[in-house]
């Protein structure tokens, strides 16, 4: 894989028109190159001063869109247009996945990355407004932000064997490349109106229906939803919609993903599935949840209520079962913490176990994946006729909702 940085400083227009300057001559250098390999990746970069993403994305022409922010905030990404993107259509195998990304992870660095998502429930057709978001899709971007700690850089992805003859249309795209404008978020209309699937009626029947299944002993755990539809007075912006969600929901993920002429989706969530670095895995089981208080005392006394609630220890106790029975197979060392402890956050507070594996030899990132999802915390225990009883109760698509989002690289 081929990469190049620039580093330039802070003085306005000029530094915005170097850094397209540079970005033009990089880009022209690398598709100008011999490499013939079909799945080769090459990258031009600029080092930028401190710089906001989604402020950068927001002043961007509309376009393939996505966003990415980790709990901490310290590593943040935004991404516009598509150099690549690996798409599986309804009921697509995850194998398939594994075979369109492979070969183009294969040979490159570090940083690397393809962000997307993977339906709830792969084995459902789904409905049609999930089609552009498939059972997968995870994107290369184009142009590619990420801001960390140490400042931001703007990266240029390009695949040369594909790109050469994309290059006036490349080119063009970085002229057109603006600087982020300052201010708070955008506004956002006012709701008129909100539909639920199912209405109040069918959803007490579902929740009738769990109740008995615990007494029966047919589930432990289910974990079902409903789909609320909102219209607006005007347009909803995605992007000051998750502006505005990230500064409500701090110590969260943060995302949007947004293909190419379709809608977005946007979402923030404490939860991490898991994270892998070479061999070395972490996950964590999240479940049980109480409020924060409106005092310190209050609060105090929530948190209590939450550490010794028998109903909310059974409810994490199963992904701590769970977690264990999926991942310790694949693992030659397997660490779950001996006790639930806190997870606060601004609106609410969730027992968390946190664990530490590492994987055998051979396992890969998709086999990790296939044995965690859905853990009890969106699904329920025992998985497979948790799993069913959605299927059969929810009136609705799930689509994305539910499933793992995130990059691999």
């Amino acid at each position: 894989m081929q990469e190049a940085h620039y580093m330039l400083a802070s003085n306005g227009l000029a530094v915005q028109e170097s850094i397209r300057h540079n970005l033009n001559q990089r880009v022209r250098a690398l598709l100008a190159g011999t490499n013939g390999d079909p799945n080769a990746i090459a990258r031009a970069s600029v080092m930028l001063p401190r710089t906001n993403p989604l402020r950068w994305l927001k002043a961007q022409p509309t376009q393939a869109r996505m966003f990415w922010a980790d709990r901490a905030n310290q590593d943040s990404v935004a991404g516009l247009g598509e150099a690549d993107a690996a798409y599986g259509p309804r009921q697509a195998s995850l194998r398939h996945l594994a075979q369109q990304l492979g070969p183009m992870l294969s040979g490159c660095a570090d940083g690397v990355r393809y962000y997307g998502g993977i339906r709830f429930d792969q084995a459902l057709p789904g409905e049609d407004k999930w089609v552009r978001f498939g059972t997968y899709r995870f994107v290369l971007p184009r142009f590619e932000l990420r801001a960390d700690t140490n400042g931001a850089t703007l990266y240029c992805n390009l695949i040369p064997a594909r790109d050469r003859e994309r290059q006036d249309e490349i080119l063009n795209m970085i002229e057109v490349l603006s600087e982020p404008e300052g201010g708070l978020p955008g506004p956002l209309p006012a709701p008129i109106g909100r539909s639920n699937r199912p209405g109040r009626t069918d959803w007490h029947s579902m929740v009738g229906w769990a109740l008995k299944a615990f007494e029966g002993g047919e589930l432990d755990k289910v974990v079902l939803a409903r789909e609320a539809s909102f219209s607006f007075d005007q347009p909803l912006e995605p992007l000051n919609l998750l502006e505005q969600l990230a500064a409500g929901t701090p110590n969260c993920f943060h995302y949007l993903f947004q293909p190419p002429g379709g809608p977005a989706f946007v979402g923030a969530s404490p939860e991490r599935l898991f994270r892998r670095r070479g061999r070395g895995i972490e996950s964590e089981a999240v479940a049980g949840t109480r409020p924060r208080g409106t005092s310190a005392t209050d609060d105090a006394r929530l948190l209590d209520e939450l550490l010794h609630s028998d109903k909310e220890r059974r409810e994490h106790e199963y992904v701590r079962i769970s977690l264990r029975e999926e991942l310790e197979p694949l693992a030659e060392l397997f660490q779950l913490d001996e006790q639930p402890s806190e997870m606060k956050l601004a609106n609410g507070r969730h027992l968390v176990s946190r664990v530490r594996a590492t994987l055998r030899a051979g396992i890969t990132s998709l086999d990790v994946l296939e044995a965690l999802h859905p853990t009890p915390a969106v699904g329920g225990y025992p998985t497979r006729p948790a799993l069913q009883a959605i299927k059969e109760h929810e009136p609705f698509d799930r689509g994305w909702y539910a499933g793992p989002v995130g990059f691999i690289g």
